[in-house]
């Protein structure tokens, strides 16, 4: 049986989601300023598999998610999305989900073998490896970064070069538990 991974590209503006069975969206929140952390937050715990906060209830989690890390820019925006990060991974930590983070770079290169690809290539390259005609960039990070968890839990759901591959050995993967 596959394992249930979790592909997240998280945004304060439109955060892309890969559900463990392969469907993706793009959460967009519909409230201002510092409001939005919550409804990314909660949005992001019901597709790990958790109950909306409130409710009773016990769902599966996922296995793994896979973040797409904080790019190492300085910058306003970067400090947002750092809050993003925040709130999510406290959020995995507490319903006790494995979590790896992607850099940029290694997302691309998986993808496309460049760690320098724009984000048509992540597309185009989607499309050419699965036949997936996603046309959300925030989801077509999400659906490889989940795509990336699968292959370094030993299921991989695309042939993709050695040299594509590589850069799963550079990604710190979480032995299971809290990290």
């Amino acid at each position: 049986m596959a394992p249930r991974v979790l592909g997240l590209d998280l945004s304060v503006t439109g955060t892309g989601v890969a559900w463990k069975d392969g469907r993706t969206y793009t959460v967009t929140p519909d409230l201002e300023g510092d409001a939005r952390l919550g409804e990314i937050r909660d949005a992001v715990r019901l597709a790990a598999g958790g109950c909306p906060k409130g409710t009773r209830g016990t769902n599966w989690w996922v296995d793994l998610a896979v973040l797409e890390d904080v790019p190492p820019v300085r910058a306003a925006s970067t400090a947002v999305l750092g809050m993003v990060h925040g709130v999510v991974r406290t959020m995995l930590i507490e319903a006790g989900v494995p979590y790896a983070l992607v850099p940029p770079s290694s997302l691309k290169k998986y993808a496309t073998g460049r760690g320098n690809a724009p984000k048509p290539d992540l597309r185009m390259a989607l499309f050419q490896r699965t036949g997936a005609d996603i046309r959300d960039d925030n989801q077509v990070d999400a659906t490889w970064l989940r795509l990336m968890g699968l292959d370094a839990l030993g299921h991989p759901a695309v042939a993709l070069p050695q040299a594509h591959r590589a850069v799963l050995d550079k990604i710190h993967w979480p032995t299971g538990g809290k990290r």
